[in-house]
């Protein structure tokens, strides 16, 4: 049953409508990495090796538990995606199994891949490689 909205109120909270309480939670980390992209036109500058201070925010999203008040500890999400960090923090993307060609676009698919299976609440994959450029990825269609 839908409850009349008072009118100093603008919109009816998603729990009083349906009695769910959905959220995305976001946990950013970030890794420094070399790499170079060798199907790039030759002579672009992503073709010479070089490096980025890469930023990954990784989305989770689902249903609030309403005894603990959250769909999961942040920490979760750290611990999953720890040994990933792992093999990206300070190496060559290229000399990693599934990152010869590491696009943000193959890396972003690449931490999915890997990452899906231990966090199932897993809905998006971002890839920053600059401050000004990113790639998501949120699974198959």
């Amino acid at each position: 049953m839908i409850r009349p909205v008072d009118r100093q109120q603008t919109t009816v909270p998603a729990e009083s409508v349906t009695g769910r309480h959905t959220v995305a939670l976001v946990r950013t980390f970030t890794f420094e990495a070399a790499h170079l992209l060798p199907h790039a036109p030759p002579g672009h500058k992503c073709r010479r090796l070089h490096g980025h201070s890469f930023r990954v925010d990784l989305t989770v999203d689902g249903e609030v538990d309403k005894r603990t008040g959250w769909l999961m500890d942040f920490g979760d999400i750290k611990a999953a995606f720890a040994p990933l960090l792992d093999r990206l923090d300070h190496h060559y993307l290229n000399e990693i199994d599934g990152l010869e060609n590491p696009t943000a676009e193959n890396l972003t698919r690449w931490i999915w891949e890997r990452l899906k299976p231990d966090l199932p609440e897993l809905a998006c994959v971002t890839v920053h490689e600059t401050c000004s450029a990113r790639c998501e990825f949120r699974g198959e269609r």
